[in-house]
């Protein structure tokens, strides 16, 4: 079985709710830069998969961000997020576990 260099896929979502008149596509696509820039700077992983969209929501307009990356330390990706807006749906799975086919 091959050993894994990255042992936790991390996945979250983040809502950053739009302040004033700032456009919330800009506020996502700025979000996406500054985040995928920093983790890729400051957290080693592989596979990171980052999205931004807009919406709105009975709170008001937002920008949502989808994050995927595969690290040894994902309580630092999750600190690091959180510092941006709520983070939601947050999965963290070891995936040394699922390699050796074990549940729970």
């Amino acid at each position: 079985m091959e050993e894994l260099e990255f042992r936790y896929d991390t996945q979250l979502l983040l809502d950053k709710y739009v302040e004033g008149d700032d456009d919330p596509d800009d506020v996502a696509d700025d979000l996406l830069d500054e985040i995928r820039d920093y983790l890729l700077e400051n957290v080693k992983g592989d596979s990171m998969v980052v999205a931004a969209d807009s919406g709105e929501d009975e709170f008001g307009e937002k920008a949502i961000i989808k994050l995927h990356y595969h690290v040894n330390e994902p309580w630092r990706v999750l600190e690091y997020c959180r510092t941006h807006g709520e983070i939601y749906d947050i999965v963290v799975e070891d995936m040394d576990r699922q390699q050796r086919d074990l549940q729970g």
